[in-house]
């Protein structure tokens, strides 16, 4: 695995799809695909190497069962080793609620998916550039300076 990476959650196979083919035209990074909240914590906390380094940028969907993208966000800004780690929420949601809930859970971003591929690909190229390439984060990801 490379060091910079992205990592993708996502429930459904047609969006895993377009998401996945929209990253690709315009990303570089390596994509890792979980396909539930579940299985993205454990990607991120699990029974791994304390040494993994953290994805670049984290694109959850809102509602996967069991455990849903906010869930997700919830335990990555609880944790020192993610707490920095852009979340963009990707979502086909419009709901004022889950807008909310999700800058409330600590999103830095919350992009809803277009219907029309050539705006999806638009929007993912533009999160690329900005998460990627242009935001800088902390250089220290585990202990930030008091």
């Amino acid at each position: 695995m490379k060091d910079s990476f992205i990592l993708l959650v996502e429930d459904n196979p047609d969006d895993e799809a377009l998401t996945m083919r929209a990253l690709k035209n315009h990303i570089l990074n390596e994509i890792i695909v979980t396909h539930d909240g579940v299985e993205a914590l454990e990607w991120l906390f699990g029974g791994h190497d304390d040494e993994r380094v953290p994805p670049e940028l984290v694109l959850p969907d809102l509602h996967l069962p069991p455990a849903d993208g906010l869930e997700v966000l919830r335990r990555m800004r609880a944790d020192e080793r993610t707490r920095f780690v852009p979340v963009v929420v990707l979502t086909g949601s419009k709901e004022q609620e889950d807008i909310f809930a999700s800058y409330r859970c600590g999103a830095n971003a919350y992009v809803r998916k277009p219907v029309k591929f050539a705006d999806f690909a638009e929007a993912v190229q533009a999160l690329g550039v900005f998460w990627l390439l242009l935001n800088k984060r902390p250089p220290d990801f585990v202990s930030p300076p008091n």
